[in-house]
C-alpha cells in the first residue's frame, strides 16, 4: 500500500565524535552529552529526553544505520534528509555516516542532502551566557566558482546513487539558510548545468523558509524550486502575541535569567496549519516537539505538551494539504527524525515507546 505523502525526515549525523568538537567541548562529545544533562525548567516539562530502542547510538555502527532505517520505512517515511556540512575549499563536517552510506550501499533505503551552510559556532550546541564568548569553530566559506563546481562533484556520487531521492527526475537538494547563499541565480544556474551535462534534468533546490510568508516569497523570487514551509516564528508570534515575541527575543539576547519563551504545542500546530500556503512548490513541515533547552538552557525556545494524539492530529492535516498536488509534489518534511537536542524527533523514547512513530504509519496509510 502506498503512503498518502512522500515523507522525508530531516537526519541530524552529530551521535559520533569528531576532531573540531573534541578540541571544544572535550574528547568524545556528541550530541548525546547535551540531551543527558538537561533538567526541568517549569512544572510539566519534560526533561532529560531519554532513548529507548537504539539507546545512546553512535552513528559509526552500520546496523544502528540499519535499524534506523527499518523504523523510518515501517513509519510511512520515503527517506531520511541527511544534513551535510559543506564548509566551503572542500572541508566537511560530520561526514562519516553519510560517506560510508554511499560506500557500502546500506541501509538500502532513500536519501538526500540538506546543506547545512551555517558557521559552526560554540552557540550552536550549547548554552552561551552573558560572558562567555561565542567561539567560532569553523565558519561556512563561499569562495566562488570552483568551489561550486568541487562541491557539485562530490555530491555527484551520491547523486547517480539508486536511492537518491529525486523530484521529476532531479535530485532534491536543501539548503538550511536558503538566503545567505551570495548569487544564488549563478549558483543555481551552475549546478543544473553540471546536472544536466551528467544526465539530469537539472536539480531541484529547495529553501527551508522558517521566518514568515515574505520570507517564503523571497526565496521563491532568488530561484528555488519549492520551500519546505516551517513558519514556526510566526505561529509563535499568533500564540503569544507579536509584541511579546519580539520583546522576549530581544531580552534573551541580553540577559540569562529570563521568563521562559515557551508555547502550548496545541497551540502552534493549530497556527502552523492555518498559516500553510497550499501551492504545489510549499512542501509543509510536521514538527513532533521542539525544546532547545539541553543546548540553550533558560534562553531556549520550548512547546510544551505535545502527545502522540495532537502529533496524529497535527500530521492529518499537513497530510489533508497535498492530497490535491501531483504525486511527485506531495512532499512533506518531517522536521525531525533525531533531533534530540531540539526535542524534536521520532526515534522511540522511554516515555512513548512508538506511539509517534505508529502514529505517523497510521496517517500514511489511513488506519
Amino acid at each position: 500500500m502506498k503512503p498518502k505523502a512522500r515523507v522525508i525526515a530531516m537526519y541530524l549525523p552529530q551521535y559520533h565524535p569528531i576532531p573540531e568538537n573534541d578540541e571544544v567541548w572535550g574528547k568524545g562529545f556528541t550530541e548525546w552529552n547535551n540531551v543527558a544533562k538537561a533538567r526541568p525548567l517549569f512544572r510539566g516539562h519534560h526533561q532529560p529526553n531519554i532513548p529507548a530502542d537504539l539507546g545512546f547510538y553512535d552513528l559509526r555502527l552500520p546496523e544502528i544505520r540499519e535499524q534506523q532505517a527499518e523504523l523510518a520505512r515501517g513509519a510511512g517515511v520515503e527517506g531520511f534528509m541527511y544534513w551535510h556540512y559543506w564548509m566551503g575549499n572542500g572541508k566537511r563536517l560530520l561526514n562519516r555516516p553519510i560517506d560510508e552510506v554511499l560506500a557500502s550501499g546500506k541501509p538500502d533505503f532513500p536519501f538526500c542532502f540538506g546543506w547545512a551552510n551555517h558557521d559552526w559556532k560554540t552557540s550552536t550546541w550549547t548554552t552561551i551566557h552573558n560572558f562567555q564568548k561565542n567561539k567560532m569553530i569553523c565558519p561556512v566559506v563561499y569562495s566562488g566558482d570552483q568551489d561550486y563546481i568541487d562541491h557539485f562533484n562530490w555530491c555527484l556520487k551520491a547523486f547517480k546513487d539508486p536511492r537518491y531521492i529525486k523530484v521529476d527526475g532531479k535530485p532534491f537538494f536543501l539548503l538550511y539558510d536558503a538566503i545567505a547563499l551570495p548569487d544564488a541565480k549563478h549558483f543555481f544556474d551552475l549546478w543544473n548545468k553540471l546536472a544536466q551535462e551528467n544526465g539530469f534534468p537539472g536539480m531541484h533546490f529547495v529553501g527551508l523558509g522558517r521566518g514568515s510568508d515574505v520570507y517564503i516569497e523571497n526565496q521563491l523570487n532568488l530561484g528555488y524550486d519549492a520551500v519546505a514551509s516551517s513558519l514556526i516564528w510566526q505561529a509563535e508570534q499568533k500564540a503569544i502575541g507579536s509584541f511579546r515575541k519580539r520583546w522576549m527575543t530581544h531580552l534573551r539576547r541580553l540577559i540569562d535569567w529570563i521568563p521562559l519563551d515557551k508555547y502550548n504545542y496545541k497551540d502552534i500546530i493549530k497556527y502552523l496549519r492555518e498559516d500553510l500556503k497550499v501551492q504545489d512548490n510549499i512542501y509543509p513541515c510536521i514538527i513532533p516537539g521542539w525544546d532547545r533547552s539541553s543546548r540553550s538552557g533558560r534562553k531556549a525556545v520550548i512547546y510544551y505538551g505535545s502527545t502522540p494524539e495532537l502529533w496524529k492530529q497535527h500530521v492529518q492535516q499537513m497530510v489533508e494539504t497535498v492530497q490535491n498536488k501531483p504525486e511527485e509534489y506531495k512532499i512533506i518534511i518531517l522536521r525531525s527524525w533525531n533531533e534530540w537536542g531540539e526535542g524534536n524527533y521520532v526515534e522511540p523514547d522511554e516515555r512513548w515507546g512508538h506511539a509517534y512513530l505508529d502514529a505517523l504509519h497510521d496517517v500514511l496509510f489511513d488506519k
